[in-house]
């Protein structure tokens, strides 16, 4: 992508280290991650893969401010970031819905926390409960929508607020594969449109490569780092279940599962523990 290269990130984790106390060892730490340096471009799509249990999700959480990291630090275009990343959305693997609000309540629950009145905010609302695919299901609450619908709303209520930098912690793993790819391209065909900044986190190398511009690899915890970085040089726009047949995804697949095999091999003897 043009100017990537050059452009102030949009996202910076500089020399991120994270120490927890050590369980059943009272005074003692525990090192999740460490060493690690992480940018990305505005505009840019980058998805972090790596072993079961490594970290990706702790440097999601020092990404969106909900964790200060123990050593290190997060710029957000060029500033330090101090508390919440204001500029970021952040979307769970797990539904955030509340039961008891309509769809539609939802998907507003953060325009009208933020003082817009209750008739712009159900027009924009519906807005991007269209944009979404899901005009007609205003009115129904979350337990009525299947597993796809509601991180389809999940998905509205994140963007409504248009956020600069949007952070996604394997939020499609739940899914159905025909489902998962569904979401997996209308997500592509939402960030065509307006080129946000995405941090992708999932355990899927596939689901990676076919979604970003570019792939991260981490080593096994503990202790994670980054051990490579990887160009997605594939045509766009995408269809994720197409570009999968293509010569050049299957050489990609190649080489960066060469350097994630052996950890993957780590994380899984480290589980058995």
């Amino acid at each position: 992508m043009p100017g990537i290269e050059t452009a102030v990130p949009a996202l910076a984790l500089r020399d991120i280290a994270c120490h927890f106390p050590a369980r059943g060892n009272p005074g003692g730490t525990y090192t999740a991650v460490r060493d690690s340096t992480i940018t990305i471009a505005p505009g840019e799509f980058v998805s972090i893969v790596g072993p079961t249990g490594c970290g990706k999700s702790t440097l999601l959480n020092v990404a969106s401010g909900l964790l200060k990291p123990s050593q290190g630090t997060v710029e957000v275009f060029g500033k330090p970031l101090t508390g919440i990343n204001r500029q970021a959305g952040y979307m769970f693997q797990a539904d955030a819905l509340m039961p008891w609000r309509t769809a539609l309540e939802n998907v507003v629950v953060g325009p009208e926390f933020a003082g817009m009145n209750r008739a712009e905010a159900d027009r924009l609302g519906r807005d991007w409960m269209a944009r979404v695919g899901l005009a007609g299901f205003e009115k129904a609450y979350p337990h009525h929508l299947s597993g796809g619908m509601r991180k389809r709303v999940a998905l509205a209520q994140m963007l409504i607020m248009d956020p600069k930098v949007i952070l996604m912690d394997e939020p499609f793993s739940a899914l159905d594969v025909q489902t998962r790819q569904l979401m997996e391209n209308e997500l592509l065909e939402l960030w065509q449109a307006d080129r946000k900044s995405v941090m992708f986190i999932t355990h899927d190398l596939e689901e990676a490569i076919a979604l970003s511009d570019r792939v991260i690899a981490l080593a096994a915890g503990p202790g994670t780092h980054p051990i490579g970085e990887f160009k997605i040089d594939l045509p766009r726009p995408r269809d994720v279940a197409e570009i999968r047949h293509l010569g050049e995804f299957s050489r990609l697949h190649a080489q960066i599962w060469e350097a994630l095999k052996d950890e993957v091999l780590k994380g899984y003897a480290q589980g058995k523990r």
